[in-house]
């Protein structure tokens, strides 16, 4: 994996608000929609190539429970962070690891080709597949996850990717179930997702 600024930089302080904000709008909203209807709108049918340059859609994840995280390559911190976080917690699974799916979804596809991400995630464990697209499709799933994001030019001219950072766990028919926040502690996080894991269809 190339180099990376192991660093919160300025423009994570720039959307840090809107992030907090939409964070406890996405906790929240959902719970109590589900309260009302039973179903939480979190997620939706998707059409996307993963980092081998596969089509992929939603009915590749059906059958399976499964954790999905919105990110990229280039970021700073928060992304890394997280998908070592869930590296580790896959290994705490054991067994039950495989009863799941992973799945890394770039918000920066302009940047994100399925060979970068398939570089990227090399680094972590090698069940977490990426997946990106076109810019439209990108912005499709991530309407339909509730997923912030939102580009923050920087002063070389390139650019950051200011954005939801958690994990949602999705059933094995892809309801939503519960997000696992950015930085839960291992416990907790590790039983969640041993929890879903526990709920996979048995053939």
């Amino acid at each position: 994996m190339r180099a990376r600024q192991w660093i919160i930089t300025a423009a994570a302080g720039v959307g840090g608000f809107a992030v907090v904000a939409l964070a406890l709008t996405l906790v929240i909203a959902p719970r109590q929609l589900a309260e009302t209807t039973g179903v939480a709108s979190i997620g939706g049918p998707f059409t996307l190539v993963d980092d081998t340059g596969k089509t992929v859609t939603d009915k590749t994840l059906f059958g399976k429970p499964y954790a999905i995280y919105f990110g990229y390559t280039y970021c700073p911190d928060v992304c890394p962070t997280t998908l070592f976080d869930l590296t580790r917690w896959i290994k705490e699974l054991g067994p039950d690891a495989d009863k799941m799916n992973y799945v890394f979804v770039t918000v920066d596809p302009g940047r994100d080709t399925p060979k970068l991400m398939h570089e990227y995630l090399a680094s972590f464990d090698h069940r977490i597949r990426g997946f990106t697209g076109t810019p439209a499709q990108i912005a499709k799933i991530a309407k339909d996850y509730r997923v912030y994001y939102k580009k923050i030019p920087t002063s070389d001219g390139s650019y950051l990717m200011d954005h939801s950072a958690m994990i949602y766990l999705m059933t094995a028919d892809e309801r939503f179930d519960t997000i696992i926040p950015y930085q839960e502690k291992d416990s907790t996080a590790v039983a969640k997702l041993r929890k879903l894991a526990e709920t996979t269809p048995t053939s």
